[in-house]
């Protein structure tokens, strides 16, 4: 009698695993991001972002899919900040979005909502300034690290559709904690930026709205 339930169990199993294997989709994704600095500047940055992912289908209309990518954000401000007449900053992240998705399947087509924490660490970072005088002088820096906040965490809300193995997904993406260090610390950021760290950018980071294209295989 235990051999038979043990058959049977180990049957079981072999099903359950093979049909988990068989209920995810891998895929590559890639998109834009149009991003500002929140409260600093109303333009908004194109960025983009490309990388990895996979869907597992789970009941009643919900999945849940990961993905690892990375994602180049932008902000540009002109006539903003202090003694600056305009800049530009991108930050690279190495980021990894958590979706939760509900919609019906409607055999021909997938639509769903869409809520997606996030978290990343900067990997590459530029900012390019020119100041507000005559001479239009420029100044920056690319990898500076000292005063600048690497870490980032988030969410995204959105939607999209999902037709046979093409995913288009567009979400409004809230990023918390500050992008810049405030501290006394962060010398080498201020000496570059000046006054606009404390004036401006105090527990300001990058937000905006994420464009998406998946191919699920």
């Amino acid at each position: 009698m235990k051999r038979i339930l043990t058959v049977i169990a180990l049957c079981v199993m072999t099903f359950w695993g093979s049909h988990t294997l068989r209920a995810g989709d891998f895929g590559i994704v890639a998109g834009a991001g149009f991003t500002s600095i929140k409260n600093v500047g109303a333009d908004l940055a194109t960025g983009y972002h490309a990388g990895i992912t996979y869907k597992f289908n789970l009941p009643l209309g919900f999945a849940f899919q990961p993905s690892l990518l990375y994602n180049m954000k932008a902000s540009q401000v002109d006539e903003a900040l202090a003694d600056l007449a305009s800049f530009d900053y991108k930050m690279g992240y190495l980021e990894l979005p958590l979706s939760l998705q509900w919609g019906p399947d409607l055999l021909l087509f997938r639509p769903f909502l869409d809520v997606s924490p996030y978290v990343g660490y900067a990997l590459n970072n530029e900012f390019k300034a020119s100041t507000n005088t005559s001479a239009r002088l420029s100044t920056g820096f690319v990898n500076n690290w000292e005063g600048i906040n690497r870490l980032e965490y988030g969410v995204g809300l959105g939607g999209g559709i999902e037709v046979w193995k093409i995913q288009v997904t567009c979400r409004y993406n809230w990023n918390f904690g500050p992008l810049f260090d405030n501290t006394d610390t962060a010398v080498k950021a201020s000496e570059v930026i000046g006054s606009a760290i404390g004036e401006k950018f105090s527990d300001e980071n990058f937000g905006g709205v994420t464009l998406s294209v998946a191919l699920l295989f």
